[in-house]
């Protein structure tokens, strides 16, 4: 990991532009979606919205941000969810219910952003921010009980939340983890760390539907893709592993207050109150 990370860095730090700030942030959003489960996307689209022209570059359009997201997306969802599989969070057939119809959804959601304003794709990505904060903060200490058991729930209400989850991911180039995680928690009731651990293979599997719909439709800017990635890959494995002994309570009201403080200022950008 070391030597091709450190290869991939200087690669991409001959090509992109900001190449060191995008390495940051990449690695930021991946450590995030190791911690608490999210994709990064959370994270990643409102810092590569407002910092670039805070450090002197040139501000990356919306419809950029989007299609670049999804590299790293998948990247940090991945190393994260390795280190959460290696210690058994991850149940399967929540991954097969959930995570196939997410991928299909996804692959749809991806390809009909092409044609869709992005104005509507910021409104979209704040709407959902502000859905999943306010089920984190409300509902934080109804966390469902750990359990050494596998969880049960409903396999058609997952297969519904993930076709909607990953529609509205695929078309604003997010895992949609932040939005899928209250809705396993406190509706599926599955238990936090299973969630976590989960939830991010399930991203991986509909960030790679949605990669795959930018891709064809031309979308993706490979050089700062590349420069996010190189920031994603080492910092998901640290995420998990400070996951791991992070109480679940803490854990949730972390990624309550995390996107909530997201979707406000998306709204105020969204609203031209910003």
């Amino acid at each position: 990991m070391g030597a091709s990370w450190l290869l991939l860095a200087g690669l991409v730090a001959t090509h992109a532009p900001g190449s060191g700030l995008l390495i940051g942030i990449g690695f930021l959003a991946a450590f995030m979606s190791g911690l608490v489960g999210v994709g990064g996307a959370v994270l990643l689209i409102p810092m590569l919205l407002y910092l670039p022209p805070l450090f002197g570059f040139e501000a990356i359009a919306i419809t950029t941000v989007t299609g670049i997201t999804i590299v790293q997306v998948t990247g940090g969802a991945l190393s994260a969810g390795l280190a959460h599989l290696h210690v058994g969070h991850v149940d399967r057939t929540l991954f097969v219910v959930v995570g196939a119809s997410m991928a299909v959804f996804s692959f749809c959601g991806a390809l009909l952003s092409a044609v869709v304003p992005g104005a509507v794709l910021e409104a979209t990505f704040a709407t959902m921010a502000l859905v999943a904060s306010a089920l984190m903060l409300v509902f934080r200490n109804r966390t469902p009980p750990e359990s050494g058991s596998a969880p049960v729930f409903s396999k058609p209400l997952g297969f519904g939340m993930g076709a909607g989850v990953g529609l509205a991911a695929g078309l604003i180039g997010a895992g949609g983890a932040f939005i899928l995680i209250p809705g396993l928690l406190y509706i599926l009731r599955i238990p936090l760390r299973i969630t976590i651990g989960t939830s991010l293979w399930i991203v991986v599997a509909s960030s790679i539907a949605g990669l795959l719909g930018k891709a064809v439709t031309g979308q993706i800017d490979w050089p700062l893709a590349f420069a996010l990635l190189a920031g994603a890959l080492p910092a998901g494995l640290l995420g998990a592993t400070v996951s791991r002994v992070t109480r679940p309570s803490r854990l949730a009201t972390v990624l309550g207050l995390m996107i909530a403080l997201v979707a406000v200022r998306m709204w105020l950008d969204v609203l031209g109150w910003a």
